[in-house]
């Protein structure tokens, strides 16, 4: 029987998931199918264990549920447990369920395959939410000079980086409280498809600085509008999309697919 895997998410629909795994499967000749599945909100455990009698082997998760998916975990990774959330699902030969998160690994090997250097930079974070929690930890792990959380809530992002303090140079505050000149900034807040700003300074951006929204589209976020207007280089989160999707197939099968002509022909469908 061929090896099943799946997205869960509520809505699920527009998910670019099922075809960036058909992608893998087919570059790394293994036999598995992945679709997506819509989860009834008021049960996802119950959704997950469905798909497991059914022959489900794993499985990606998306938004609302990665909190709860954390829950239900019989063993969590490391960073899906400074996380909070899990983002992977593996069903192990035992029966248990592990968890992992893979969109932070998949955040920085986007910035390193767009050259932009983390050891030593200054980085400013924008949001303090579950997408800013989730690549705290591989960020801090490339030891940059400091990491500053900005949040409309001041008291969230001086928690959130509280919790990570221990892993380097961290602090937060509110947005008003940005101050200083940064190497990257990374927008983690969904304002931008709103089409809203945080409140920022126009002189955050050190010479030669990186902008990355976490969100993408056909056209630039309003963000990287911004912040191209200002001299920033700038780069959308769809990379890291395909890179989290690369981490959670490795996981799963043990082979690491080539993300590059993945990423490419997502992004050619993007433009058209």
């Amino acid at each position: 029987m061929i090896d099943r895997y799946c997205v869960f998410g509520h809505p699920v629909a527009h998910s670019k998931s099922p075809a960036i795994h058909a992608a893998f499967a087919e570059q790394t000749g293994e036999p598995l199918e992945y679709s997506a599945i819509e989860a009834p909100l008021e049960d996802f455990t119950g959704a997950w264990r469905r798909f497991v009698a059914e022959g489900g082997r794993g499985a990606n998760v998306t938004v609302p549920f990665k909190e709860e998916a954390f829950r239900l975990c019989d063993t969590l990774s490391e960073r899906a447990r400074r996380a909070g959330a899990v983002n992977t699902l593996i069903l192990g030969g035992n029966g248990q369920t592990d968890g992992d998160t893979t969109d932070g690994v998949g955040l920085v090997r986007d910035l390193k395959r767009h050259g932009v250097g983390l050891a030593g930079a200054r980085i400013l974070v924008l949001g303090a939410g579950g997408a800013v929690r989730g690549v705290l930890e591989p960020l801090l792990a490339e030891a940059p000079a400091s990491l500053f959380v900005a949040n409309r809530t001041a008291e969230k992002a001086e928690r959130l980086a509280a919790d990570f303090r221990d892993l380097g140079e961290v602090a937060g505050d509110g947005f008003d409280a940005v101050a200083g000149r940064f190497e990257v900034v990374i927008n983690g807040t969904s304002a931008s498809l709103a089409g809203d700003l945080p409140p920022l300074p126009d002189d955050l951006f050190a010479e030669g600085a990186t902008a990355y929204d976490m969100m993408y589209g056909a056209d630039p976020t309003i963000f990287l509008r911004w912040a191209a207007e200002r001299g920033a280089r700038t780069v959308d989160g769809l990379g890291m999309l395909v890179e989290q999707a690369a981490e959670s197939f490795f996981l799963w099968r043990g082979k690491r697919p080539d993300t590059a002509p993945v990423l490419a022909e997502l992004r050619r469908a993007l433009a058209g």
